[in-house]
């Protein structure tokens, strides 16, 4: 029996981390030829936007994909970008060795973190055609650019690379390329047209990077092009300290072994985030261990009884340590302006709304949940909405059913919100598409392919937060929208009707024709909101105007609130009527006395915005009289704004944390952003105007 052991024994060998996934390159998401070809594409965009970003430039990226071998599926990928570039001596590392990036230990928001994307790659493209992955790459010092051919030892995991040398490279248009990077692939792969395609990828990939110029080049020569529409770069990332929160056991000990630090006092104040000079306090006390215990000391029973404390097992006058959130510097929201302004060009459309939720932290690591809804246009009315998921700014084209963002879209009862879902469970049907985006320093996706995530409570009530907060726009939008129909339809009719009859009647009666405004101010009894809001090419500064029309009896008082892009930098201007602000976003005006047949008009200027920031205000109101175009105003939601104010000051405050504590709930998120296709101005109510303009 012994003999046999030591055969078994003598048969075991240690396996590559790039032999593993050359034999499990599914886990990889090269599972089939089309998703190869998407998951190629996938990982050198995210490479080259990453790239750039992190060096401040403004990413234009080209694709191209050309059919080397139809018969054989075989195709060549090439992917260029203006990013920094890629020293020589590096170009090796970064693609032919697993596990090796920049990021994995980085506690920020990033698109790739394991180190194995691009490698992966190189891997497929090696395993499936047998050919080495050519790479060029210029940094902005140097006159020339490097090229080598990039191949993979899988056994060593190690780079193989050959035909290395310098050569000058050209732009399209004869120019020197100043810096950037060049991946040219050939693999075994197929390109499809369709909703799992290369093109639905690099389109999602546009509405999240707002800031990307995008080029696509497909098999047939066709040339797709999504521009930047916007000069303004994602919010730079800061690595953080991780937090006590999402610490596991084996982790504490690793750090406690490795740890310079003089005691146990400084080592909680260098090594995590959210540990005050309170807190260290009462986690040594908790732990039942001397802050000036010496580092070499903590063994075994010391640190369990410390992470004990980290968890809130372990109490301190019956209350566990108060440790503060992890600081947000770490993430990078898209933001709701850039949300919507990525949906609209790609998506035809009547109506956008956004909202991004205040950053919030699980297990430790803060997230951040934004959603977008765009409605109407040329969109299908009767099939299930278009759902575009992302994490990190990556659009997740897999695995749609398992995965959290869609659980979280299906836990809401649609129907209330005017789309159509059968038994208010599953994807709704209707003309919309539902953006939802989670940013993290740690998303946990099911698989390494990173095609779903995987469930997560705090997350997913985050996510449905957000959703229900959205769907109430797109109701409030509706609901408005039939009211102004029903009212226009009604001042219509009138003004077929009554003039005609006037206008006869003083014929007869050889009389004049009588003034008519009187008498369908009384008959129409209600008071009309309008509002416009465009770009001033003068002044560069967008312009909104509010009208209110007063068709009742009696004289009416209200206050008049318009939502405005406080949190995305814009100043108010010209501001004539005056009013007060009511919370972050939400200015109000006091009208006391709106006059039967008046006319008041409410004018301002945003600074601070591009063109197309901002195309629509939202106008609410306080008052006993209901008003046709706008919103009645929710007090209860206003003052969740004034809180989720408060949160977005303490998460923006680098240096002066907030004494909030990870235990408490968050709350309801700002007011959306609204992009509507603005009515028929109201004229005042002068002759025989129509009240949707234009002469009887």
């Amino acid at each position: 029996m012994s003999g046999i052991a030591q055969k078994l024994a003598s048969n075991q060998k240690q396996v590559a981390i790039s032999e593993f996934f050359e034999k499990n390159k599914h886990f990889l998401g090269f599972d089939s030829l089309a998703r190869s070809l998407i998951t190629a594409v996938k990982e050198a965009v995210d490479n080259a936007l990453d790239a750039c970003e992190e060096a401040r430039i403004l990413p234009s990226i080209r694709i191209e994909i050309n059919k080397i071998d139809p018969k054989k599926d075989i195709v060549q990928l090439i992917v260029e970008d203006n990013g920094p570039g890629i020293p020589q001596k590096s170009i090796e590392k970064v693609f032919g060795q697993l596990l090796f990036g920049s990021r994995f230990h980085a506690i920020r928001q990033s698109r790739g973190q394991q180190g194995i994307g691009i490698t992966g790659v190189v891997m497929y493209c090696q395993l499936t055609t047998g050919r080495t992955t050519h790479v060029r790459s210029k940094i902005a010092t140097e006159p020339t650019a490097a090229v080598v051919d990039i191949g993979l030892d899988t056994r060593k995991n190690k780079a193989t690379k050959a035909n290395a040398g310098r050569e000058i490279w050209y732009n399209e248009d004869g120019s020197s390329k100043e810096h950037g990077t060049e991946v040219t692939a050939q693999m075994k792969a197929k390109y499809q047209k369709g909703r799992q395609s290369v093109w639905q990828y690099l389109r999602m990939t546009s509405i999240v990077n707002p800031h990307a110029e995008i080029i696509f080049v497909d098999p047939e020569g066709e040339r797709h092009h999504w521009t930047r529409v916007t000069e303004r770069l994602p919010t730079k990332v800061e690595s953080i300290k991780p937090h006590p929160h999402g610490i596991e056991l084996g982790q504490l000990q690793r750090m406690v072994s490795e740890s310079n630090d003089l005691n146990l006092n400084h080592f909680l104040l260098n090594n995590f985030s959210g540990v005050t000079n309170r807190a260290r306090k009462e986690l040594c006390q908790a732990a039942e261990l001397e802050g000036t215990r010496k580092m070499r000391a903590i063994k075994g029973d010391d640190i369990r009884n410390l992470l004990e404390a980290f968890q809130g097992e372990r109490l301190v006058n019956g209350q566990p340590a108060k440790l503060l959130k992890p600081p947000t510097n770490c993430l990078s929201p898209i933001e709701e302006i850039l949300i919507k302004k990525g949906l609209s060009k790609t998506i035809d459309s009547r109506f956008v709304t956004t909202l991004t939720r205040v950053p919030n932290v699980t297990q430790g690591n803060p997230f951040q949940v934004e959603v977008g809804l765009i409605f109407g246009g040329s969109m299908a009315g009767d099939k299930p909405v278009e759902i575009l998921r992302f994490a990190n700014r990556v659009p997740l084209m897999y695995q749609q059913g398992g995965c959290l963002l869609t659980k979280a879209i299906e836990s809401v009862d649609w129907r209330q919100y005017g789309l159509d879902q059968a038994g208010g469970k599953g994807v709704p049907k209707g003309p919309a598409a539902i953006l939802v985006h989670l940013a993290s320093t740690n998303v946990q996706f099911t698989s390494e392919a990173k095609e779903a995530l995987a469930d997560n409570g705090e997350v997913m009530e985050e996510a449905r937060k957000a959703m229900l907060e959205m769907g109430r726009g797109l109701r409030k939008h509706l609901e408005k929208k039939k009211k102004m129909a029903k009212t226009k339809e009604k001042f219509e009719l009138i003004n077929d009707i009554l003039p005609a009859i006037a206008e006869k009647s003083a014929q007869l009666l050889n009389r004049p024709v009588p003034e008519l405004s009187g008498s369908i101010t009384k008959i129409m009894s209600a008071v009309i909101s309008e509002s416009t809001t465009v770009w001033n090419k003068a002044t560069k500064q967008t312009d909104v105007d509010i009208v209110l029309f007063n068709y009742t009896s009696r004289a009416r008082a209200y206050t008049i609130l318009a939502t405005w892009p406080e949190k995305s930098g814009a100043t108010m201007e010209n501001n004539d009527t005056g009013g007060r602000k009511e919370a972050l976003g939400v200015w109000a005006w006091k009208l006391d006395a709106l006059q039967p047949g008046e006319r008041k008009s409410i004018t301002f200027s945003l600074s601070g915005l591009e063109r197309g920031d901002w195309t629509e205000t939202e106008v609410l109101f306080r008052g006993s009289q209901d008003v046709i175009g706008a919103t009645k105003m929710d007090e209860k939601f206003l003052q969740e704004i004034r809180r989720q104010e408060q949160l977005f000051k303490e998460s923006e405050d680098e240096n002066t944390p907030s004494e909030q504590t990870l235990d408490q709930a968050p709350v309801a998120s700002t007011p959306p952003v609204v992009e509507e296709v603005a009515e028929p101005a109201v004229a005042p109510p002068e002759g025989q105007r129509t009240l949707f303009g234009g002469d009887v």
